[in-house]
């Protein structure tokens, strides 16, 4: 088998044992050329836990770790971006306040930070509702999506955000405030348009004009693994297949392949990838 030329990352992917493939998944991605992913916890009620206290994340963040370990084993390099899902907040005021809602994403959140600070993953998830919500849900999770710009700031580590389709402007100025650098702050399933880091879908239209003008850029599937949405939203080999396509097309060179799989998610996560 000829040696790998150059790695592939998926920017942001999901495994869930329980209600997809697994690592099945990982197995795929690494047979089309995938080399390395950040995992990214899931909703807390994928595993079927109902949080009441910030502690209760634990368990999930735990998971995440333990199948980040699995998809090494099975070769390929994950790091795990733990946090809280913006939606939690619709969920959880089915049966709490608004108030306390809040506390305890924003609780979670801090013992998200933990496991950065000692090493045992690499970023932080938060965000806001990408669908449509009241304003005082909106501000509560504007003060969620704040405190892990905190939260991220102060450990040194990036944040990728789960919002709403569009730039996510007012972030710029949040980011700011937090002392949080812009380049840290990646947009999860982001368009053209984001001051943000962007992190392209595999199949995005504007990937090819990103990587002609040299931007800073990722790419990923946000694959969901779930059975009874299989391939949501792309399937676990999309990153590895849309990127030889560009490659074999003429629309990336080998250069940009390693900038946008390598360099610019070390800078973005303060991580290393290699071959």
């Amino acid at each position: 088998m000829p040696k790998q030329r150059f790695p592939i990352t998926d920017d942001h992917i999901h495994i869930d044992p329980e209600r997809g493939i697994g690592i099945r998944a990982v197995k795929e991605f690494a047979r089309s050329g995938g080399t390395h992913i950040f995992l990214v916890t899931k909703p807390s009620w994928s595993y079927g836990i109902t949080p009441g206290v910030p502690e209760d994340f634990r368990v999930v963040f735990q998971k995440t770790i333990t199948l980040a370990e699995e998809c090494c084993r099975e070769g390929v390099v994950a790091f795990p971006i733990l946090g809280v899902h913006p939606a939690e907040i619709t969920k959880m005021t089915e049966r709490m306040s608004l108030q306390e809602a809040e506390s305890l994403m924003i609780g979670a959140l801090g013992l998200a930070a933990d496991y950065v600070r000692n090493g045992s993953a690499v970023a932080l998830k938060s965000g806001r509702p990408h669908y449509e919500v009241d304003s005082a849900v909106w501000e509560a999770s504007n003060r969620v999506l704040y405190a892990s710009l905190e939260h991220a700031a102060e450990c040194g580590c990036a944040v990728q955000l789960h919002a709403e389709s569009g730039p996510c402007t007012d972030v710029v100025d949040m980011a700011e405030k937090a002392g949080m650098p812009i380049a840290r702050v990646v947009k999860h399933f982001a368009t053209p348009d984001t001051p943000l880091h962007p992190s392209f879908i595999a199949n995005h239209d504007g990937i090819a004009h990103a990587a002609r003008d040299g931007r800073a850029f990722t790419m990923e599937s946000d694959y969901m693994d779930e059975r009874d949405r299989p391939g949501s939203v792309l399937g676990p080999r999309s990153v590895p297949r849309f990127t030889l396509r560009y490659y074999e097309s003429g629309l990336f060179t080998e250069e940009d392949i390693w900038r946008i799989h390598a360099e610019v998610p070390e800078e973005v996560y303060g991580v290393e990838i290699s071959l």
